[in-house]
């Protein structure tokens, strides 16, 4: 029937069909907790129990209000499991969210980054925190029947503590598929060159793994203040993943933020110079999330 019309209008026709099948993808906006990352992507469980797969880019923008008008711009890194966050962006072919943004609260950035410098994969450290939540539990029993002033306060508590154990349950879902010890002089956080090779070699092992992940902890001996102690293991482990990123060529996506876990989990006694020199140190790991390994 076509042979009938003009060719102007068969051409009109047929480019006005074209443009109707091309749909724009789908902006999306959702709220929740980061509850995995693996590799470039990262796991919303949302509040009504859903999930959502959201893939991170160099163009996403990490930001953290501060204010009306202003926001602080962060590296991707700071997207860590146990973290709520907002995210921004658009549907792709594979139905995940391709982010244009992620944005979070500081508070909330500051309490994911302490259950982070605590991320312990193992069964028997786990028992360990739930352990202690236990015991923050028995406390609240206490107090409940020692008071009713406090009711508020205590019902506070209890949520606070049932987010916690939430969020442990929820880190405890990596392997360790890899690790790597960095030791540091007295009162210093430069990476020696002795060391670099081991995480030269790390890296490249990280890179065969499907959606892996690095964790970098710095640790510091209990010589000196604990606030000079916070800041030498912050340093350390700054200073490590900046050779990971920029020499061994770890794209931030695949990295969490540095923990500084200043004098805890010390692996020997500060009475004597060796032991000191063995906790003065910066302990990076292959994480990959047990459901991509499928165990």
């Amino acid at each position: 029937m076509l042979r009938h019309f003009p060719k102007r209008i068969i051409l009109v026709l047929l480019a006005s069909v074209t443009v109707a099948a091309i749909t724009p993808a789908q902006s999306v906006q959702l709220e929740g907790i980061i509850v995995g990352r693996s590799g470039p992507t990262m796991t919303v469980k949302m509040q009504d129990g859903g999930r959502a797969t959201v893939v991170l880019s160099d163009s996403t923008q990490v930001v953290e209000p501060e204010g009306l008008f202003r926001k602080k711009h962060l590296a991707l890194t700071a997207l860590i499991p146990g973290l709520p966050v907002k995210v921004k962006g658009s549907y792709n072919a594979q139905n995940q969210i391709d982010a244009d943004s992620v944005e979070f609260k500081g508070s909330d950035l500051k309490t994911a980054q302490d259950i982070q410098a605590g991320l312990t994969p193992t069964k028997v450290q786990v028992a360990a925190q739930q352990q202690e939540i236990q015991h923050q539990q028995a406390q609240i029993q206490v107090a409940e029947e020692n008071t009713a002033e406090n009711a508020a306060k205590i019902a506070a508590n209890k949520a606070t503590i049932a987010e916690a154990n939430k969020r442990f349950g929820e880190l405890g879902e990596y392997n360790i598929l890899g690790e790597a010890t960095v030791y540091f002089a007295n009162g210093s956080t430069v990476v020696e060159p002795q060391y670099k090779q081991e995480l030269e070699k790390l890296a490249q092992q990280a890179k065969t793994i499907t959606a892996y992940i690095l964790l970098v902890q710095g640790y510091a001996s209990k010589v000196g203040s604990a606030a000079l102690n916070q800041k030498l293991s912050a340093e350390r482990a700054e200073n490590v993943s900046s050779y990971l990123q920029q020499v061994c060529a770890i794209p931030l996506t695949n990295m969490l933020a540095p923990g500084a876990m200043g004098t805890s989990q010390q692996v020997a006694s500060d009475t004597t110079t060796e032991g000191q020199a063995e906790n003065r140190r910066v302990v990076v790991k292959i994480l990959q999330n047990k459901g991509i390994a499928g165990t």
